[in-house]
């Protein structure tokens, strides 16, 4: 490794620990203000946050959200014509998986262990293990349905191990090989994350 890669490495490292920390003092500042956030939550620092209103907001242990969500306790498009905004509670249970670019609308109630699809918008309660998705948020199936649909191609689609590492070329190759005829499997992240060795910072 030359020098300059070694400078790039350390630099990569301490901004992955201010990253770490910055994100850390978010969490610890809306649980501060009200907001109920769960264990094993992650909980991206793009996640918008309706901060004046944070303490109607409560997300259970073990939901993860994609990048750049949407999670909103009021709504004040209203308040031109009535000097008035809408305020809710957002009841997010333990267990559901919000999909990249979704906005969570105040007084709705998710799952527990739902999965909503990204760039939903979830105007309405979504009921437990469902797999829901589109504007508004809707059933597309069971999460049962979900689950025997991937276990089924689990057996017949190519599969690769996780890493906490960035692939060799190598490697790239080989999955990218390997997936020119359909989309395949990373096994055992969340194994991974259970052992502390994930990528994730989760709560």
């Amino acid at each position: 490794m030359s020098l300059f890669s070694g400078l790039i490495s350390i630099a990569s490292r301490i901004k992955e620990s201010m990253d770490r920390s910055r994100i850390e003092q978010r969490w610890t500042r809306l649980r501060s203000q009200g907001m109920q956030i769960g264990k094993d939550v992650w909980l991206p620092a793009s996640t918008w946050i309706d901060s004046d209103y944070c303490f109607l907001i409560s997300i259970g242990d073990h939901c993860g959200f994609g990048e750049e969500c949407h999670i909103l306790a009021h709504d004040a498009q209203m308040d031109e014509f009535l000097d008035a905004g809408r305020v809710g509670q957002v009841v997010i249970h333990p267990s559901c998986h919000i999909g990249a670019r979704t906005v969570v609308l105040p007084g709705v109630e998710i799952g527990p262990r739902t999965i909503v699809g990204a760039n939903s918008v979830v105007s309405r309660s979504l009921p437990p293990d469902t797999v829901c998705a589109g504007s508004p948020a809707r059933v597309i199936c069971t999460l049962e349905e979900y689950l025997q649909k991937h276990r089924r191609r689990l057996k017949e689609r190519p599969t690769f191990p996780y890493a906490n590492r960035l692939l060799t070329k190598e490697e790239r190759a080989i999955i990218i090989t390997s997936l020119q005829q359909g989309d395949g499997y990373i096994l055992g992240g969340r194994s991974a994350e259970l052992r502390g060795e994930g990528g994730t910072p989760r709560t």
